[in-house]
């Protein structure tokens, strides 16, 4: 299951976060890494995913990652995920490959260019509520479209981010704007 990261001011209601955020377009753009599945084994893995799986991605998709302009304000002076704090991701699938590696070939060149939306998942910070996890909550709007209008919780996220994520649980070392 992928797991994402969004902010959200901590003045935001509960609700942002727990129905699905309808202009988190309008927050700050963080960045998009892609992980296509044709060069990760060539297939999606299943979930929950086992040692004994085929090389395979469980991020299938482009990572559109927003933060809330708020928190985003407060992060820039601090260097620390405020109080609130919400990572939004919009999964976004590529279009069909044409060639081995995945890619295609477009008037721009040949390489991997976004297709459908593919669900979206969001992070909060709420130290409290999620101390069992580091501090983070982690939640499903879908793994595909339609995007749920409200979340599901997962557990994915802590463990995955625990293992790599290089601030306070977010992937900042993906993300230039946050890795100052």
């Amino acid at each position: 299951m992928t797991c994402l990261s969004l902010a959200v001011s901590s003045h935001a209601p509960a609700e942002l976060w727990e129905n699905f955020p309808k202009n988190f377009n309008e927050w700050v753009y963080v960045g998009s890494p892609l992980t296509p599945i044709a060069l990760n084994g060539g297939k999606k893995c299943p979930e929950p995913k086992s040692s004994s799986d085929d090389p395979c991605t469980g991020f299938p998709e482009y990572h559109n990652v927003y933060i809330e302009p708020g928190s985003y304000e407060i992060y820039k002076q601090t260097k620390q995920f405020p109080e609130g704090t919400i990572l939004f991701k919009e999964l976004q699938l590529t279009l069909p490959a044409q060639n081995p590696d995945g890619s295609r070939t477009e008037p721009s060149g040949r390489g991997f260019f976004g297709g459908n939306f593919n669900g979206a998942d969001v992070t909060v910070k709420d130290t409290k509520r999620f101390a069992a996890s580091g501090g983070w909550g982690y939640f499903n709007f879908n793994h595909h479209e339609p995007k749920a209008p409200t979340a599901n919780v997962t557990d994915c996220g802590h463990a995955c981010h625990l293992g790599g994520a290089k601030k306070d649980e977010v992937w900042t070392q993906f993300y230039p704007l946050l890795d100052k």
